[in-house]
């Protein structure tokens, strides 16, 4: 079984104790963040403070003028903490015997949507999505590439992770969210995911598909209550729509893995994963297939084992490839290291081979306790 367990920057500058917290934990391996959206991250642990409040996407590496020169997309940098966060933080948990994998979130960056609207995804009715860039815009995919290289470029790795690498939808949006609360079903909000933006639409047109009865057939779905995706569109335009979008996803992720084996043939490439053909957000869909040279596909396992292990069962029937179970130590998990042991073994039990936690930089002592008992009890 093999470990990782997720971190900020921020938990380990200016902390001189947090790299050996982590090391302390039992995990093989860090994911720490060199990119990552807008986000509110408790410290417990932090003798400086107490939260972070990153108020927007941000890169974690500098932001280099020349590899940034004359492109449409350009990443922000942090003000909440100082310099090459990302390199002092991995040379930290390096010095703790710890290897240290890149975390990067791509297409997820409300700052640049909201500067650049007409390359974020767009819905049936008009609406846009201002935190989920297009994969379908030649823009996108030249920030995601341009991102992805300018980390490897940074420093030593010994791996990267690939969230979001592909389109987003409309679940997983922004603050304060009001939308969780309405009476639609998974079957509508996947049809809300699906994009209308200039460079989609010409993706359908190429692709032999009516454009106008689409849209037109997509919000018929989602105002009657479809009971699938499939059911509204039908089997034939779902083929065609689903091959469109599957092939973004697989499109962006042999891009990307291309460019990361050029750069560092030795890094460990984990990209997040769903099986379903419809799946959007952090975990981008394999349905059409895991042709590019990734070396663990990572599925969530935040719902609990009723609803991870069929995501589990279907990624084997897709890949052979290793599957690491995104495991959640926090709330509303319990403090118990006997417990998460028992639903992580779960996974183990049904062939994943690796365990990704999240999130020690954002637990208490107890919880860290907790974790470490936990993968003690493990095989």
């Amino acid at each position: 079984m093999t470990t990782l367990a997720h971190a900020y920057s921020w938990d380990l500058v200016g902390d001189d104790a947090a790299a050996e917290r982590f090391a302390g934990l039992g995990v093989g391996a860090v994911a720490l963040a060199a990119s990552y959206h807008t986000t509110r991250a408790a410290t417990p642990l932090h003798p400086r403070h107490r939260m972070i409040d990153a108020r927007h996407a941000a890169s974690y590496v500098p932001v280099r003028t020349q590899a940034w020169q004359g492109k449409r997309l350009v990443p922000a940098e942090p003000s909440w903490v100082d310099g090459d966060s990302f390199g002092v933080a991995a040379e930290r948990l390096r010095a703790v015997g710890l290897p240290v994998h890149a975390w990067t979130v791509l297409t997820h960056s409300s700052r640049l949507g909201d500067s650049n609207p007409d390359l974020v995804v767009q819905n049936a009715f008009g609406d846009r999505y201002p935190y989920a860039l297009c994969p379908a815009q030649a823009d996108v995919v030249e920030y995601c590439e341009t991102l992805v290289s300018e980390i490897v470029h940074s420093g030593s790795l010994d791996g990267v992770v690939l969230e979001a690498c592909g389109p987003l939808g409309f679940v997983h949006g922004g603050h304060h969210e009001k939308t969780d609360g309405t009476d639609w079903s998974p079957a509508q909000t996947q049809l809300l995911s699906l994009c209308f933006c200039t460079a989609c639409i010409g993706l359908y047109g190429d692709a032999g598909i009516d454009v106008v009865a689409f849209r037109r057939t997509v919000k018929a779905g989602v105002d009657g209550r479809a009971e699938s995706v499939r059911a509204a569109l039908g089997e034939q335009l779902a083929d065609t729509v689903s091959g469109v979008r599957t092939g973004l996803s697989r499109g962006l992720r042999q891009l990307l893995v291309g460019r990361i084996k050029e750069l560092n043939p030795s890094a460990k490439i984990i990209a997040h994963a769903a099986a379903d053909e419809w799946a959007t957000g952090p975990f981008a869909t394999v349905a059409g297939g895991v042709d590019a040279d990734v070396d663990t596909l990572t599925f969530t396992a935040w719902p609990g084992p009723d609803a991870a292990l069929p995501v589990l069962k279907a990624l084997q029937g897709i890949t052979d490839k290793a599957l690491a179970a995104y495991v959640l130590a926090l709330p509303p998990r319990p403090v118990d290291g006997a417990a998460l042991a028992a639903e992580w073994q779960q996974y183990l039990d049904a062939g994943a081979s690796e365990l990704h936690v999240y999130h020690p930089g954002l637990a208490s002592q107890g919880r860290l306790d907790a974790i470490r008992d936990a993968l003690s009890r493990l095989p």
